[in-house]
């Protein structure tokens, strides 16, 4: 497998908003963990149907939502890849957004088990 390709491949899919393409990705027991919540590691939500949720919110909360300036970095020894980037979004109350992020990805046969995401906090 090559992650890289992987990364930058799933990045495309996100940018497209396309949730088919983009749950092609993930295994059926993934896990997501996203920056804002209300525990120390943010929001987590489990299992192919939760993720995809939780993903169309993110479409829904940032329409026009964009990963610009994508970087993607490897260790396949560990099947893990990490994917850095600019995210920019207006929400649906007109409030512009624009954060510099990153994306912690494990992989098993292939899948991605885990995305666990981080952003800067812009105040």
């Amino acid at each position: 497998m090559d992650i890289r390709s992987t990364l930058r491949e799933l990045s495309e899919a996100l940018n497209a908003h396309d949730l088919d393409r983009i749950m092609a990705f993930f295994s059926d027991d993934c896990v997501l963990e996203m920056p804002k919540g209300s525990q120390p590691w943010g929001s987590r939500f489990e299992g192919r149907g939760n993720v995809r949720a939780a993903l169309a919110t993110r479409f829904e909360g940032l329409p026009d939502v964009h990963y610009g300036n994508a970087e993607h970095f490897v260790d396949s020894a560990a099947d893990t890849g990490i994917s850095k980037w600019t995210l920019t979004g207006t929400s649906r109350e007109g409030t512009r957004l624009e954060v510099q992020g990153c994306d912690f990805y494990t992989f098993r046969d292939g899948k991605v088990i885990r995305k666990d995401s981080y952003w800067k906090i812009v105040e």
